[in-house]
């Protein structure tokens, strides 16, 4: 399906026009290959993700062949455990979905059952041979199902569009986390369900001989939760271990800006002031002698301290600005 007018430029943010066979931007092409538009951005990718790229290249027929081997190694039932994350994604059926690294589309095709004809499913990866697969499986589907490659450091798809958002299996893969989930927030309306996860062997079971096998087998698992590249936005967050506890997964909930919290309400008490005035107002410090005499001067006035020193401060400081007048 021709999907042009539903991505964006990774290079510039505008719109692609169709021409000769190619997408452009007025800057750069992008070639279409068996229906799939090469959108991968920067066209010369860093080390960390051409090696990823290259990795998966020529392996998806036997990637998708062996993937149950994961959920059978932890006496799992595949489907089932999906599902339940496709759970976390609160979707209805006429949502605009978006799955990056969509690999073989094992989760693509329970993310499309549960959507209607008037619903949009958009699948992405980094690899032809990954994304060809899923296509495949996705043939025929009632759905409207767009797919294009590209780097999820730089998303092909315009601000604000997405209902809900799931990636799971390469976020450990990508070399810039933290644009990532910048990325994710930009794509993704105010509300909507972000939905992601990877390896991760936690720190309680690392020394234990079930840690240091799993460890020994494959050293991703070694690597951290990314809790300090989530988004400002991200809002309800929550973290749980799936599959044989060794995956995390991660959902959330794209709010707006920073959180919310009402810091100008007076706080009771000798000291008074608000939360704000404590952090914004700090003044040079007094010698010990002249604090002490201060809090017995505010104690006969009745008032707290910081409205007492806001009232002399502001006092003595207009009469200096008057007189220099």
């Amino acid at each position: 399906m021709n999907n042009h007018n539903k991505l964006i430029s990774p290079n510039n943010g505008k719109n692609l026009e169709l021409k000769n066979g190619h997408f452009t931007d007025g800057e750069v092409e992008f070639e279409v290959t068996n229906g799939i538009p090469n959108l991968i951005y920067p066209k010369s990718l860093n080390q960390h993700d051409l090696v990823a790229k290259n990795f998966y290249e020529g392996r998806a027929d036997d990637y998708d062949k062996y993937l149950h081997l994961t959920f059978q190694t932890y006496n799992e039932d595949e489907k089932e455990v999906r599902n339940k994350m496709i759970d976390l994604l609160e979707l209805k059926d006429d949502y605009k979905v978006l799955e990056v690294a969509c690999g073989t589309g094992r989760d693509s095709l329970l993310i499309e059952k549960r959507l209607s004809k008037s619903a949009e499913l958009h699948l992405t990866d980094i690899s032809h041979d990954m994304i060809s697969k899923a296509k495949q499986k996705l043939e025929g589907s009632s759905v409207e199902t767009y797919f294009s490659l590209s780097n999820a450091m730089y998303l092909p798809y315009p601000d604000s569009y997405f209902d809900a958002f799931y990636s799971f299996g390469a976020v450990g893969e990508f070399s810039d986390i933290k644009r990532f989930f910048k990325e994710v927030v930009r794509v993704c309306k105010k509300g909507a369900k972000v939905v992601v996860g990877d390896e991760n062997l936690p720190i309680w079971q690392r020394e234990s001989l079930f840690g240091k096998i799993l460890a020994n087998y494959n050293k991703q698992f070694l690597a951290e939760v990314p809790f300090k590249d989530l988004p400002i936005e991200a809002r309800e967050v929550k973290c749980q271990w799936i599959i044989g506890g060794v995956f995390y997964l991660i959902d959330f909930r794209v709010g707006e800006g920073e959180p919310y919290a009402n810091f100008d309400f007076a706080i009771p008490g000798v000291r008074g002031g608000t939360h704000k005035t404590r952090y914004y107002g700090q003044l040079e410090g007094v010698s010990e002698e002249t604090k002490n005499l201060a809090w017995k001067a505010r104690e006969i006035t009745g008032i707290s301290m910081h409205e007492w020193l806001d009232e002399l401060v502001k006092k003595e400081a207009l009469k200096i600005l008057d007189e220099k007048k």
